[in-house]
């Protein structure tokens, strides 16, 4: 009789492991459109659907993954891993995101490097990009009720939205967002006394790095600390390369570059799979998986030791007045990447309409995102035929 109780809290450890393979391996495989649709569609499955997580939690991960260098949506994914299964959930979510981009990648970059071109992809992606507008942007709205629910986080909000739009650095908006609600809440004295120091986290510069000969060895190190001081969207990674691996390795031209850019923005899962191409490119198959685990590894752990800290965060009130403008200011680079990305997939009739009636499925019938990409693919192709 007393064990029951026992049996009944024990976590299921293989069965939460298996949803968490079976998800991620999904969304690794289907998962277009960038971090934010990434972010959208973990919400869409962990919150909505599993409520595994609730909103408030997701957007303190959201802010987390921010704050720390790293891939965020690969971040996001290794966070949720972690709060459901612990380090091996950790592990196993993370690997299988990443896994299925590596592998697409590694066969487009065995066809780039055997014909010396790329596979042309333009008709998929122009049905898939409007449906992943409007997948993001059902996420947007369901987040808006857990981030606006102050006047304040709304002001900080809009004042985040328009420091965005005139090209502020996006760490300098989140820390920013964060001290603004610290400073308003002592100011009504809602938060106790006390002076906490809140170390912010920063990007280190890179040093420079001399002329040298290829080698793997090198290659993982170059990755590795690119995983570990970048900061901000993939075009700040398309910076990294372009001053190391075009300017001072030379071990790219710039023709390279731009075809491993576009290769990363075709493949689904997390943009950062671009190291996987480049990786290939160099050094063949161990290139790519050594490209892949260099740029990947620190993600893992800058996860598993701000992870645990959360909960702890929240229970300070100044922690929590920060975490709480971090995440308005999370929303605000969101719901500008929304609008930048929305002007290049929205351009003519076709996609507007394949955005809307994807909307209106998410909406009404909450349609599996899953499905509507593959529609979204299928009406592209189509019309691209048509239009011929």
């Amino acid at each position: 009789m007393s064990s029951r109780p026992q049996e009944r809290e024990a976590p299921d450890r293989p069965g939460e492991l298996r949803e968490l393979a079976q998800l991620f391996l999904r969304l690794g495989t289907i998962a277009f459109g960038g971090p934010a649709a990434h972010i959208a569609m973990m919400e869409d499955e962990v919150v909505r659907r599993r409520e595994w997580l609730t909103h408030d939690d997701f957007l303190d991960m959201i802010s987390a993954c921010n704050l720390i260098p790293g891939p965020n949506s690969t971040e996001m994914a290794i966070h949720i891993g972690q709060r459901r299964a612990g380090f091996a959930g950790l592990a196993v979510a993370g690997i299988c995101f990443i896994v299925p981009a590596a592998l697409i990648t590694i066969a487009l970059a065995w066809v780039y490097v055997a014909f010396g071109t790329m596979p042309q992809m333009a008709a998929t992606l122009y049905g898939i990009k409007p449906v992943i507008i409007a997948v993001v942007v059902q996420a947007i709205g369901r987040l808006a009720r857990a981030v606006l629910r102050t006047r304040l986080l709304l002001g900080v909000t809009i004042a985040a939205i328009l420091a965005a739009f005139a090209g502020i650095d996006e760490m300098v908006i989140l820390f920013a967002a964060g001290a603004l609600v610290i400073l308003a809440r002592r100011m009504r004295g809602s938060l106790g006394g006390g002076i906490t120091a809140t170390s912010a986290l920063g990007a280190a510069k890179a040093g420079t790095v001399a002329a040298a000969p290829f080698s793997l060895g090198a290659l993982f190190l170059f990755f590795l600390k690119v995983g570990a001081i970048l900061f901000g969207s993939g075009y700040v990674l398309l910076a990294f390369l372009q001053a190391d691996l075009v300017d001072r390795l030379h071990w790219l031209t710039q023709s390279q570059l731009l075809d491993a850019v576009a290769i990363g923005q075709i493949t689904p899962g997390p943009l950062s799979s671009t190291a996987t191409f480049i990786g290939y490119v160099l050094g063949g198959t161990r290139g790519a998986v050594i490209a892949t685990v260099g740029i990947f590894l620190p993600a893992f752990f800058f996860v598993s030791v701000s992870g645990p800290l959360l909960p702890r965060l929240r229970r300070s009130p100044i922690a929590g007045a920060f975490l709480d403008g971090v995440n308005a200011g999370s929303f605000a680079l969101m719901v500008t990447v929304t609008w930048q990305l929305g002007r290049a997939a929205v351009v003519d009739a076709t996609t507007l309409v394949l955005a809307v009636v994807s909307a209106l499925l998410l909406l009404r019938f909450r349609l599996n995102s899953a499905w509507l990409i593959l529609l979204g693919a299928a009406t592209g192709a189509t019309a691209t035929l048509v239009a011929r």
